[in-house]
């Protein structure tokens, strides 16, 4: 492989990553498992570079190597534990796939906007949970406050978001 085809890739696969990350976690139950996968996928999209026609065609390529990848990862973990099953991530990676290219970094954009509404102290908690495992009952330990009062505040909190990022879309406020 030429110099110039490296470059090509390493840039194409750099623009897309965090599209690639969220079309994964769409697919996956944990970040964690989103590194491994996202890794394993980059070599086998090394090794099948040739394969890639245009630069065009790089992201929906680039996905059917992680649909793949993610579905041999959740066969493998579904052996440790309880996963959803393979029909069901199957539809929901369907529905990834049919997004709007920049629907997924519209809708980024529009959560990023909202979560910097919100004071330091409730965007911490909103992030907590994908940033620590276990860390709302740290919390909740560390503040006297009851686990239960810490789940309710952050579902309210959730909500917020939700509707908040629904008015940043409706409005056209979440522009790439």
């Amino acid at each position: 492989m030429d110099e110039e085809k490296e470059a090509e890739f390493m840039g194409l696969f750099v623009t897309h990553e965090p599209e690639l990350r969220a079309f994964l976690r769409t697919l996956l139950p944990s970040w964690e498992a989103v590194d491994d996968v996202l890794q394993e996928a980059s070599v086998v999209m090394w090794k099948k570079l040739d394969q890639l026609e245009d630069e065009e065609g790089f992201l929906p390529w680039a996905k059917v190597i992680l649909r793949f990848k993610a579905m041999h990862a959740r066969r493998t973990a579904a052996r440790d534990r309880l996963v959803l099953s393979e029909e069901t991530v199957a539809l929901l990676a369907e529905e990834a796939l049919d997004l709007e290219p920049d629907q997924m970094g519209r809708e980024r954009k529009a959560l990023d906007a909202c979560l910097q509404k919100l004071s330091n102290e409730n965007r911490e908690l909103v992030l907590l949970p994908y940033r620590r495992p276990g860390g709302l009952t740290e919390l909740a330990q560390q503040t006297s406050r009851s686990s239960n009062s810490l789940y309710k505040l952050l579902g309210r909190l959730r909500e917020k978001l939700r509707l908040c990022v629904e008015r940043e879309l409706a409005s056209g406020g979440a522009r790439l």
